[in-house]
């Protein structure tokens, strides 16, 4: 059985002015904002992390968009794939070949390689990153705030992977699957 989805048109008190900020930040109210909401809590802050992460970090979009599509590859979320998929192609850049090869860790450009290398290791071991992965990021170019940034969009992404899994969340996006 799914989690309650709040909807944005009988919203009320903070959870009507959290749909209000979501349209701001995100362009849309999705049904995993709207699960979000039964807790105001975890939609606040879950939009403080992203718009503070967007506006002060020094991840472009497109990376940042290519970590998310490996971390719900790899958390099997046809729901965040779909997300991303949609937000990485149309919003950050992203050609549906490098959306693609992302969900597989790789990206042409050196740097980006570096990050995605980094991101499958934290997502796969749980955090475990040994020395010789972090002198390779720092090789490929990545300061520690860098890193820093990579292990937080991660533990993001990982977080509404399992929502969007253990919610059912309908799918509002063009469908896209971990199996493709």
């Amino acid at each position: 059985m799914p989690l309650h989805i709040v909807e944005p048109e009988i919203a009320t008190g903070e959870a009507a002015a959290l749909f209000t900020a979501t349209h701001q930040a995100l362009g849309v109210v999705s049904n995993l904002a709207r699960v979000m909401a039964n807790s105001p809590a975890v939609l606040k802050g879950y939009l403080g992390v992203v718009t503070t992460l967007s506006a002060e970090g020094t991840l472009s979009a497109d990376v940042r968009e290519s970590i998310a599509l490996l971390v719900s590859q790899e958390n099997g979320s046809d729901y965040c794939l779909s997300v991303h998929a949609f937000r990485g192609t149309k919003l950050a850049g992203l050609s549906a070949a490098e959306a693609h090869r992302a969900r597989r860790g790789h990206a042409d450009a050196p740097w980006a390689a570096g990050v995605l290398d980094l991101a499958a290791v934290i997502v796969r071991d749980r955090g475990t990153v040994a020395d010789e992965q972090l002198v390779a990021a720092r090789r490929a170019g990545l300061s520690d705030g860098q890193i820093v940034e990579v292990i937080a969009h991660v533990a993001l992404n990982v977080f509404t992977n399992y929502l969007a899994t253990a919610a059912r969340v309908d799918v509002d996006w063009p469908l896209v699957r971990h199996t493709d």
